[in-house]
């Protein structure tokens, strides 16, 4: 446990990427199995525990020291697992014999209920600060090292000289701790095989395209077409060894979501899909017309769906590429290819559920500038507000996984944007445990005694390192009440900072004091120059919900 964190500790202190990917690798070559697959489950998120949870951190915390002395620490620390580590009062003789990852993950997945908060107790007096550090980020999940997954799997990858999209290929198909995978990296064992009628298949991304790429671009060497407001999905269909038919829908990541859709499930199952893998977009459908992201927002997740969700919120697959078809492994066809195989194979599946992306004729990036602009002018109409931007694919690319240069480009269309007023502040996490960083903003709107402002949204993006230090000096000069770790700065007509907010659109939300939540916020522009009671009021965000033209 102790060689684990001090890796995360190095990580955490280093700024370069190639650095970052330099450390894992020598970590996953020194350390034995199964550490160093636990320790990449945990880099990659696929470890988790039922019962160790954060709150129960908090009530280990309050047993062993003063809880409002942890209250002032953790305010000022601004990271749980932190302020716990540096903390805890462990008894002495107990640090003689640490305890490693292996055995960590082991006791946590294998502790019941009311065994846990002892384990728990006794791993933190068996290790120190940074042991105790990492127990902690193993246990409430999320490390913020500034280590992505796509990294860490990297890292195995170089290893044994691969290329990270080998990995990228197995890996729905492996199980912490990995021993097979590091066995083939290592060169003492074959590549795992991966077995299944429906397997995932890595998805490929694209870019977010900028001005000066279309000066080095050809239109005519490009397609397009909408990027929809769902979630990427990919729909696979086969069948077992034994005769029965399998069919599983993913997220991009290779999470398995088929039970939260039953009904794309059961069609899928039909003998008509073969062996397929479509990759798409889900989109809930009403009379034909797109809802906007929040209506799918009401089936995902679910671990229970009834009859009458499925019916009020019908949903269908927006097709776009076409992967795998009768066993045959399409991704290294040119995209017209696929698309030319694609539309055949779509025409003859249920309408209801599964349909065709249109794409968009351009010859120009001008054309398309003035499509993306307005899609309700290109034979979009109803469906405007669901349309995000376009989507810009090289004619001959071949499917990759990840997100290679310069074959595919989002363009999303400009965003919303509103000038609201710093209301509450909170800090961070990881690096920015230390500053103010999650802002809490809102608008006037009309009340009893007057104008107040009433809170719409959160952000923690959008600005610089200097402007978040910027941000950070405002809040601890300008706090006036706090509750919990949350402070309230000076906000009303006379005195406050105006913040420009940039986001992709509102919904009407009753669960939200506003009554709207807004989709993708961040803050564009610190606006020291306007005053405070000229910020936008409610009336102007409500008149942002609807068609968007």
């Amino acid at each position: 446990m102790n060689r684990f964190a001090e890796l995360l500790d190095a990580i955490a202190f280093e700024p370069s990427r190639n650095g970052k990917l330099r450390l894992t690798a020598a970590y996953f070559r020194a350390t034995p199995d199964p550490d160093r697959g636990y320790a990449l489950a945990a880099m990659t998120g696929a470890l988790s525990f039922k019962y160790a949870k954060p709150a129960l951190i908090r009530t280990l915390i309050g047993e062993r020291t003063d809880p409002v002395l942890f209250a002032l620490s953790y305010d000022y620390v601004g990271d749980l697992s932190e302020t716990v580590a540096l903390m805890w009062p462990a008894l002495p003789g107990l640090r003689d014999h640490p305890p490693s990852l292996g055995e960590v993950v082991n006791i946590l997945a294998s502790s019941g209920k009311i065994q846990l908060p002892g384990v728990i107790t006794n791993l933190l007096d068996r290790l120190d600060e940074k042991g105790r550090w990492a127990l902690l980020k193993l246990i409430t999940g999320g490390l913020r090292i500034g280590l992505s997954a796509r990294l860490a799997k990297t890292a195995v990858a170089q290893i044994g000289g691969h290329h990270p999209n080998d990995i990228e290929e197995i890996w729905p198909g492996l199980t912490p701790p990995y021993e097979e995978l590091f066995a083939w990296v290592d060169g003492s064992g074959e590549k795992p095989h991966i077995t299944g009628a429906a397997p995932f298949r890595p998805v490929m991304l694209s870019h977010a395209i900028e001005d000066r790429d279309f000066e080095s671009l050809s239109a005519k060497d490009f397609r397009a077409e909408w990027k929809w407001d769902g979630i990427r999905v990919q729909a696979v269909a086969g069948t077992q060894e034994d005769g029965l038919r399998s069919a599983r829908l993913y997220s991009r990541t290779g999470e398995d979501i088929s039970a939260a859709f039953p009904e794309l499930a059961e069609v899928m199952r039909d003998p008509l899909f073969g062996q397929c893998a479509i990759d798409g977009e889900l989109l809930i459908l009403r009379e034909g017309k797109v809802e906007p992201f929040g209506a799918l927002q009401q089936r995902l997740n679910r671990k229970t769906v009834t009859a009458k969700l499925i019916l009020d919120f019908p949903t269908r697959i927006r097709a776009y590429d076409l992967l795998a078809l009768g066993g045959e492994d399409l991704r290294a066809l040119s995209f017209l290819e696929r698309r030319s195989r694609l539309e055949r194979f779509i025409a003859s599946l249920p309408p209801e559920r599964f349909d065709l992306s249109p794409m968009l004729p351009f010859e120009s990036w001008e054309q398309l500038a003035a499509a993306r602009t307005s899609p309700v002018e290109f034979a979009a109409a109803e469906n405007a507000p669901a349309i995000e931007g376009v989507m810009i694919k090289r004619a001959d690319s071949v499917y990759v996984p990840g997100r290679p240069k310069g074959l595919w480009y989002k363009w999303k269309r400009d965003p919303f944007n509103i000038d609201a007023v710093l209301m509450y502040a909170q800090r961070g996490h990881g690096k920015r445990s230390s500053l103010y960083s999650d802002f809490t903003f809102g608008v006037w709107r009309s009340g009893a005694a007057g104008d107040e402002l009433v809170p719409v949204g959160k952000a923690y993006f959008g600005f610089t390192d200097e402007e978040l230090k910027r941000l950070d000096k405002y809040v601890r000069e300008n706090t006036i009440d706090r509750f919990g770790p949350v402070r309230v700065v000076t906000a009303n007509k006379a005195q406050g900072l105006v913040l420009e907010i940039a986001f992709e659109g509102l919904q009407p939300s009753p669960r939200h004091k506003s009554g709207v939540a807004m989709r993708f916020p961040r803050i564009s522009r610190l606006r020291w120059d306007k005053p405070a009671g000229d910020a936008d009021r409610i009336e102007t965000l409500m008149a942002l919900i609807g068609p968007r033209r």
